[in-house]
């Protein structure tokens, strides 16, 4: 139960330290809407999600009218379309009316994004799966709300190689066919390392094989309420600073718990798990960096910053999962350079690189996200980013991606604007140094030693 003081408590959070729910996903199953007809299967589509989905942004509002708690995003998750189209899809313009079907149905229940266009290929890649792939430019930029992702290795099955040399080529793609509106459809594409089958946040939400026929995943997010927290106890031991962060984790994790619940009440439909990730947002005071900041940094990116990541992590998780009857998702803190303005800042100082995010992601949820490098930038390298990526997810058993924006038409120095929580960037260097002949190799790179445990 709670107690008059703790109402107070997460009103003030709501109100002044920019505590929201970032998203209520709702996971739909489409494996029944698989047919040999193209036709059939967009009509099977359009109508499974429409008719699961018809209330959910309706119950959304209602539940931040009676809890006073702002719910930012309502989303949805499908099937891995690679597996819904295998059967019809013959060519990858096939594809391509999926994801139309997709867009059309996200708009017609009111959602913000749809993700789903994803291809699972860790260990190799079917035809279906091949032809996804090369349709995500033209999907991506011929809809508004669809967003894409392809798991691209894993702890047990090594890193496809082959998918990741053709992502690299795809994500170049992806840029220059939107490079008057400075290349944003990257914003909509992310590749993984052993992705996760029940994450609410985008562009990397799919509703894995392994769930139920709907689902009710919701992400939590409060850099600002950590952030004010830490403010109180400044210059106190390790200790006093990580039972901080632990509480501070379980109050905000109990806030998605109580929505999720109500939700999944209020739907009909169960509820899955609660993602605790400090997820940021442009806004002054929403930042991940900003907590390092008061950790003890100048600057993220400074020597410690790692150190200071790791505990960040650790202690969100063992607040969070004494909060909630199921968590899952991603769970930890998100580095986003362009939704996080310390981020941005320790950019432009010249604090942070590209080489000190991949460190910093051997212990945080995702990777090297949302970086706006030039447009020049090679698909070769763009890949062995990515296989970098893909290497630390996979031998540290965890979670990595890669979102990055090559920015066609500018260059270090410049900046991408992209507008609302997606925010700004400013463009990284990158080392331009040739990868060319490892990328080029065929076949996939084999699973560490330690994923054999059978």
């Amino acid at each position: 139960m709670l107690n008059i003081f703790e109402v107070s408590e997460t009103n003030k959070m709501i109100e002044k330290e920019n505590l929201d729910v970032r998203t209520i996903t709702l996971g739909i199953s489409l494996l029944d809407c698989i047919d040999s007809n193209l036709s059939a299967c967009n009509q099977k589509v359009y109508e499974k999600i429409t008719t699961v989905a018809k209330d959910l942004v309706k119950t959304g509002e209602e539940i931040e009218k009676e809890f006073g708690i702002p719910i930012v995003n309502k989303r949805i998750s499908v099937t891995p379309m690679a597996l819904i189209g295998g059967a019809c899809c013959k060519q990858p313009e096939d594809f391509v009316t999926l994801a139309h079907t997709m867009d059309n149905a996200a708009k017609a229940v009111g959602v913000n994004l749809i993700g789903g266009y994803s291809a699972l290929v860790s260990k190799g890649m079917t035809k279906a799966d091949e032809m996804l792939i090369k349709s995500i430019p033209e999907a991506l930029h011929s809809t508004e709300r669809v967003c894409s992702s392809v798991n691209l290795g894993s702890t047990k099955t090594g890193i496809n190689m082959d998918a990741v040399r053709l992502m690299g080529e795809v994500i170049k793609q992806t840029a220059e066919i939107s490079a008057d509106k400075d290349s944003a459809d990257c914003m909509k594409l992310v590749v993984f390392c052993n992705a996760p089958d029940d994450n609410p946040f985008m562009a990397g939400a799919f509703h894995g094989v392994t769930e139920a026929d709907a689902i009710i995943n919701v992400g939590v997010s409060g850099p600002g309420v950590v952030k004010t927290a830490l403010e109180k106890v400044r210059g106190e031991s390790f200790e006093i600073l990580c039972e901080t962060i632990k509480k501070t984790a379980f109050k905000v994790t109990r806030v998605g718990q109580l929505v999720a619940g109500e939700a999944s009440k209020m739907l009909g439909i169960p509820f899955g798990i609660v993602d605790l990730s400090l997820a940021p947002t442009p806004a002054v005071g929403d930042s991940v960096a900003d907590i390092l900041c008061e950790i003890g940094l100048e600057y993220a990116g400074a020597p410690g910053t790692t150190a200071a990541l790791a505990l960040l992590n650790d202690q969100v998780k063992k607040g969070g999962v004494m909060a909630s009857s199921y968590v899952g998702g991603l769970s930890g803190a998100f580095i986003p350079v362009s939704e996080d303005q310390g981020m941005i800042d320790a950019v432009k100082a010249g604090a942070l690189t590209l080489e000190k995010l991949e460190a910093m992601t051997c212990v945080c949820s995702v990777g090297l996200d949302m970086i706006a490098i030039p447009g020049k930038t090679k698909a070769t390298t763009i890949s062995g980013i990515i296989a970098d990526e893909m290497a630390i997810g996979m031998v540290n058993q965890k979670t990595t991606a890669v979102r990055v924006i090559p920015a066609i038409g500018k260059d270090v120095g410049e900046q991408v604007e992209f507008g609302g929580l997606f925010g700004y960037a400013p463009i990284m260097p990158v080392n331009e140094y040739s990868c060319d002949a490892f990328v080029n190799r065929k076949g996939r790179i084999p699973a560490p030693i330690h994923s054999f445990k059978n």
